[in-house]
C-alpha cells in the first residue's frame, strides 16, 4: 500500500509540556485510519499536528512529517497550505451562519478553485458526495444554522472537500449525532475514502471496528504524555491484539 502521511519521531509539545511521545507512523493512501484510546492521551493533538492546527493555540512539533514527499514543518512551507491539502472536520458541526450554498461556495472562491459560472456545479458536486443533495436542493438559500446536527456535520465534510484536499481529518465526528446520522457519517466515509485518505479519532469502539482499515493505540505514560503503543490492521488490533493494554482498552475491561 502507498504511504500518504509518515509520521517520524514525532513529539508534541504545549509549552514545555510533552502531550504526545516519539510517534512513528504510516497512514496509507485511500484507507481509513482509526485512533483510539483513553480520554487525554493525546489523539487529538496527534490528529492536529497532522495539518498544524495546534500551531493556533501554541502547540509544537518536534520530528518531522510528511505528506508525500513535502516535509509539512519545513520552514518554507505555509500552514495555510497545509490545512487547506490537508482537510478536518471537527466533533462538533460548524457551518459558517451563511446559506448551505455558500457554506460550499465561499471557500471555492477565496480559493479560486473553479471559474464563477462552474461554482454552482461544483457545489452540487460536493453536495452530493456528502449524501446531503437530495436533502438540501430546494432549499440551498436557507441558513446552514437550520439543518439538523447530523445535516450540519455532512455540510461540514461536503465544505472541506470541495477545497480539494489529499487527505480529511476528523476529530470525534459523530461524537454529537445520534445513531442514524453515525450511521450516515459512517457510510459516507466508505464512499470518501475512494478519493481520500481518512484518519479519524474516536471513543466508539464499534465506529473504529466498523468504519477503519488501520487502527493506532494510544495510552498514557506514567509522565502524562500519550504514546503509541500498538499499530496494525484494525482486524488484527481487535481480535490478535499484541499489547495487552490494548486487549483491555477494546474489550471494555479499562478506559
Amino acid at each position: 500500500m502507498k504511504t500518504k502521511v509518515r509520521l517520524e519521531n514525532v513529539h508534541c509539545y504545549y509549552g514545555n509540556f510533552m502531550a504526545v511521545h516519539d510517534v512513528t507512523l504510516p497512514i496509507y493512501d485511500r484507507q481509513i485510519t482509526a485512533i483510539i484510546g483513553p480520554s487525554g492521551c493525546g489523539k487529538s493533538t496527534l490528529l492536529r499536528s497532522i495539518n498544524r492546527m495546534n500551531e493556533l493555540v501554541g502547540g509544537s512539533v518536534r520530528g518531522s512529517l510528511w505528506l508525500e514527499e513535502q516535509n509539512l514543518y519545513a520552514p518554507e512551507v505555509d500552514p495555510v497550505k497545509v490545512r487547506r491539502r490537508i482537510g478536518m472536520v471537527f466533533q462538533k458541526p460548524n457551518p459558517f451562519p451563511r446559506s448551505i450554498y455558500e457554506n460550499i461556495a465561499f471557500g471555492v472562491r477565496q480559493h479560486k478553485l473553479a471559474a464563477k459560472n462552474e461554482i454552482d456545479d461544483v457545489v452540487e458536486s460536493c453536495l452530493r458526495r456528502a449524501a446531503l443533495w437530495d436533502e438540501v436542493q430546494h432549499k440551498l438559500k436557507m441558513s446552514a444554522l437550520q439543518l439538523s446536527g447530523g445535516q450540519q456535520q455532512r455540510l461540514c465534510i461536503a465544505r472541506t472537500i470541495a477545497l480539494q484536499p489529499d487527505v480529511v481529518l476528523m476529530d470525534e465526528p459523530c461524537a454529537a449525532l445520534d445513531p442514524i446520522g453515525t450511521g450516515k457519517i459512517e457510510d459516507l466515509m466508505q464512499e470518501l475514502k475512494r478519493d481520500y485518505t481518512i484518519i479519524i479519532v474516536t471513543h466508539n469502539m464499534q465506529q473504529a471496528a466498523r468504519a477503519s482499515d488501520h487502527t493506532v493505540m494510544m495510552m498514557m505514560r506514567d509522565d502524562r504524555a500519550g504514546e503509541m503503543i500498538e499499530f496494525g490492521e484494525t482486524n488484527q488490533v481487535f481480535t490478535r491484539p499484541r499489547d495487552k493494554r490494548t486487549e483491555d482498552y477494546v474489550s471494555g475491561r479499562f478506559g
